[in-house]
């Protein structure tokens, strides 16, 4: 990694020969490394360091944006000289408040692990050693990656900003296999030393044990208990379904029209915030604007959404949350450090409260159906049980969702009082969330697996 220094004066020095009105250059850097297994065995260990660097020229209201993977001075500059000629080119963008200010961003201790910088090759294999040593003493086969990375991010602009984080994550994936069945597991940190792979390999084998030679069932309205996989999936597509002002404001969000209003259970609270240091902190976002945390529905009733500076010039009074994200993307803003607030049932009093239902781990292949509606389909996947009395009684084969996810939370009457962590996008986006107990899951299909 290049640090701090390096890094911004690299920036600094490529804005100082910009003919554009006001430049910006942001620099991405990951050295990632990257253990794969299947098989119980090891069949591929990588590690790549890179870098991604982004201009954005302005010329009035017209921005032009550039990129380059290298951040030798010539490369940079050459980018900021593209994006100069863009900036020529490209329509007005009206609205267009100009480039953020320096702004002091707040301090975010938890989010870098020397440990995790530093993790070698032999770490990572010892920790799918100790998940292939159990899976193989059932007659069973693992196969999963092992991540980790170091991030480096500086953002400089035109007008005195500066801005500069380095941060580290950690995450194990794993999925156990017999012939009729599978089980899945995985752990994310900023500090590779708080996985434990021992405990992953227990429940990813646990899973595919119990649903052995799996029944089917029809498809219809079940209760279910979606354990903390599938609420973060569903958590995610809230965030890109409806929780950006970009959406909100041309109404094609749920939240559109609905702020003050009750759009889930008053069990329900979801909120950003990317200075916790229980998620996976980040100080600022890609403009160098300090991030905010953010009330997304609270105690059921819809609260805000998040902006970046050009969604909130949008409307008056409105700045920027420290929500924006890399330039050129559909939406300009989006909650990237997601959190839902544990309730106060254990994982035993969530299961004797199910006469007839389902226990599902995991989502799989899931897609938006009617953002208004929040809307998605998809699959369960490596542990789906059937669920009577209380007691886990068998394993079934997977089914095929359709549920309206606002929905699905409003007959929400039961949530864990435990939350796991789940990275996502290279660590760069996060999400901590508890089990739920939901009433009327509706599941649409069965599957032969």
């Amino acid at each position: 990694m290049l640090g701090r220094d390096e890094l911004l004066g690299k920036a600094e020095s490529a804005i100082g020969r910009s003919r554009a009105d006001e430049t910006e250059i942001l620099i991405f850097g990951s050295s990632s490394y990257l253990t794969r297994f299947t098989g119980n065995r090891i069949h591929q260990n990588t590690g790549e360091t890179s870098y991604g660097v982004t201009v954005r020229a302005v010329r009035g209201k017209r921005v032009g944006i550039s990129s380059c993977t290298s951040v030798d001075g010539s490369s940079i500059a050459g980018a900021v000289d593209d994006a100069f000629e863009l900036a020529g080119l490209v329509p007005e963008t009206p609205e267009f408040p100009g480039l953020p200010g320096p702004e002091p961003a707040p301090e975010v201790p938890g989010n870098y692990s020397r440990r995790t910088a530093d993790c070698s090759p032999d770490l990572r294999a010892a920790y799918v050693s100790r998940i292939a040593a159990l899976a193989a003493d059932k007659g069973l086969n693992a196969a999963g990656s092992f991540s980790t990375a170091e991030i480096e991010i500086g953002v400089v602009n035109s007008r005195g900003l500066k801005a500069y984080t380095s941060l580290t994550r950690a995450r194990l994936v794993t999925v156990v296999m017999s012939d009729s069945s599978s089980g899945y597991a995985e752990a994310s940190a900023v500090d590779v030393a708080e996985i434990d792979p021992t405990s992953l390999a227990e429940t990813a084998v646990g899973k595919c044990l119990m649903s052995k030679n799996p029944i089917s069932i029809e498809p219809g309205e079940y209760d279910v208990i979606l354990e903390e996989p599938a609420v973060s999936e569903m958590l995610l597509y809230l965030a890109f379904m409806g929780f950006s002002a970009d959406s909100y404001q041309t109404g094609q969000s749920f939240m559109s029209g609905k702020i003050g209003q009750r759009i889930t259970g008053d069990n329900v609270t979801i909120w950003d915030d990317g200075t916790d240091p229980s998620g996976f902190p980040m100080p600022f976002d890609v403009e160098g604007i300090p991030k905010r945390k953010v009330m997304l529905v609270e105690n059921g009733v819809a609260r805000g959404v998040v902006y970046s500076s050009l969604a909130a010039a949008r409307e008056p009074g409105k700045k920027s949350t420290g929500h924006a994200v890399f330039p050129g993307m559909i939406l300009s803003c989006v909650p990237t450090n997601l959190f839902m607030a544990p309730g106060n049932t254990s994982r035993e009093d969530m299961l004797a409260g199910v006469e007839k239902g389902l226990l599902v781990t995991r989502f799989h292949y899931v897609n938006p159906v009617h953002p208004l509606l929040s809307s998605i389909t998809g699959m369960t996947r490596d542990g789906t049980f059937l669920i009577r009395n209380g007691k886990i009684t068998s394993g079934i084969r997977n089914l095929r969702f359709t549920q309206s996810i606002l929905e699905a939370l409003s007959r929400c009457d039961a949530i864990s009082s435990s939350t796991k962590l789940f990275a996502v996008e290279e660590g760069l986006a996060a999400v901590r969330c508890p089990a739920v107990r939901v009433r009327g899951f509706n599941f649409t299909g069965a599957t032969e697996f």
